[in-house]
C-alpha cells in the first residue's frame, strides 16, 4: 500500500502523515494525541516552554497515547545578542507602531529586556524524557546532541527550506528531513541564508532534495488532502507534514476567530511579514503587515519584536480589531474542509488510497 513508506517505518506510524507542531501556544495535548492515536504522528511545538513545562507536556501526552509523537524545538530561538543594546531599534519600532497602540488605547511597551537562548536547557530535558521523535527548525543541533538522540533511540527530524540546508542536515546524519516549501504557514525556518531567499515551493524543493540526498524526505507546505499527499509521494517524498488543515481543527489552540478566518474568503490571500515577531512568517492578511512593509529596519530582532507586539495583539483580540492581528495560515487554507482532526486524517488517507486505486484502471 502507498502508506508503507520508509519514513513511516522509521517513525513507527501507520500512515506517513505528520501534524505540524505549532509554536506560540497553538499546540495542544488533545490535537497531538488525536493524530497519533489515529495512525499519524502528532506534534507539539515546545519552543516557548520552560524545561518544567516540557516535562508536563510530555507526561500528559504519554498518558493519552501509547503511539509515537513528536516534540519540536527551535535550535536558534533568538536573533538578539544578550549583551547588545537595542535603543535605536526600539525607538524606530516605537515610532512606527505607536499609532496602532494609540488606536487601541494602550501604552507603547517599554524596551524589551534582553533574551537568552533557552534551547540548551530545553534539549537537556528532552534528552532525559526521550520522546519517540524530536523535530527541530532554524538550524541543526550540536553533533553531541544528535549522537545522544541516536543512542537513546530518539528519531531526529530537521527542517530545510533550501537544497543547501537539506545537504547540511544529511551531513549531520539526521533521520529524516522536512522539505519546507514557501507555501506553508507560520515562520520560514531558514538557517543558512535569509528567509527572504527561501522562495522555493514544496514540490520543486522535494525534487531538488530527492535528486541529491538519500535521507527520507517529508514534504511540508501546501498539502491538505489526499491529492497533495499523492503528489508529494510521486515526486519522491516518503511522508508529508500538514499544518494549516490541522490548525483549523477544533482540537488546536487557535482562537475561534482564527479558525473561522481559515475557512473564510480571507484565507485566499496570505502575506509574509516580520512585523509581528521579527522573523519572516506567513499568515492571513493584516493591515499592520501591509502598512509596515518595507520598514523592516525599524523592527526589533526576534523575539524582542514578539514581546514588543504582544500587548497590541492581546488588545486587538479583546477589541475585535481583527485586521490588526496576524493569524498564521498557509496558502492551502482555501481548500481546508474539516474541523475534527481524526476526521481530517482519515479523509486524507481515504482520498490518497482512492487516488492510487484509480491509477490501476
Amino acid at each position: 500500500m502507498w502508506y508503507e513508506t520508509e519514513a513511516g517505518k522509521l517513525l513507527g506510524i501507520e500512515y506517513p502523515i505528520l501534524q505540524g507542531p505549532f509554536g506560540g501556544n497553538l499546540s495542544t495535548i488533545e490535537l497531538t494525541t488525536t493524530v497519533s492515536n489515529a495512525g499519524g504522528l502528532g506534534g507539539y511545538g515546545a519552543y516557548t516552554l520552560t524545561p518544567r513545562e516540557i516535562e508536563e507536556v510530555d507526561k500528559k501526552i504519554r498518558a493519552a497515547t501509547n503511539k509515537p509523537y513528536n516534540i519540536n524545538l527551535w535550535v536558534s530561538d533568538t536573533d538578539a545578542s544578550a549583551d547588545a543594546a537595542y535603543d535605536k531599534q526600539y525607538e524606530g519600532a516605537k515610532a512606527l507602531f505607536k499609532p496602532y497602540f494609540d488606536e487601541l488605547g494602550i501604552p507603547v511597551p517599554a524596551s524589551p529586556s534582553p533574551f537568552a537562548s533557552r534551547f540548551a536547557n530545553q534539549v537537556d530535558v528532552l534528552l532525559h524524557l526521550r520522546p519517540p521523535v524530536f523535530s527541530f527548525v532554524f538550524g541543526i543541533p550540536p553533533a553531541d546532541v544528535l549522537e545522544q538522540c541516536r543512542k537513546k533511540g530518539i528519531r531526529t527530524v530537521g527542517a530545510a527550506t533550501t537544497l543547501d540546508e537539506a545537504i547540511a542536515l544529511e551531513a549531520a546524519e539526521v533521520d529524516l528531513i522536512i522539505a519546507s516549501g514557501f507555501e506553508g504557514g507560520g515562520h520560514r525556518p531558514s538557517f543558512l541564508a535569509p528567509a527572504e531567499s527561501s522562495v522555493t515551493g514544496t514540490f520543486v524543493l522535494v525534487q531538488q532534495i530527492r535528486d541529491k540526498i538519500k535521507t527520507p524526505i517529508i514534504a511540508a507546505g501546501g498539502i491538505a488532502d489526499g491529492k497533495g499527499v499523492a503528489a508529494a509521494l510521486a515526486l519522491g517524498a516518503s511522508a508529508v507534514q500538514i499544518g494549516t488543515a490541522f490548525l483549523a481543527c477544533d482540537e488546536s489552540n487557535a482562537t475561534g476567530i482564527h479558525r473561522l478566518l481559515l475557512f473564510s474568503d480571507e484565507s485566499r490571500y496570505t502575506t509574509l511579514t516580520r512585523a509581528y515577531t521579527g522573523r519572516l512568517g506567513r499568515g492571513l492578511p493584516s493591515r499592520i503587515a501591509k502598512e509596515a512593509l518595507g520598514k523592516e529596519q525599524q523592527y526589533l530582532p526576534f523575539p524582542l519584536q514578539s514581546h514588543f507586539m504582544s500587548s497590541l495583539r492581546k488588545a486587538a483580540i479583546e477589541q475585535e480589531k481583527w485586521d490588526m492581528v496576524l493569524f498564521w495560515g498557509g496558502q492551502i487554507a482555501p481548500i481546508v474542509r474539516h474541523t475534527k482532526a481524526e476526521e481530517l486524517l482519515h479523509a486524507i488517507v481515504d482520498e490518497t488510497t482512492a487516488y492510487f486505486e484509480n491509477l490501476k484502471y
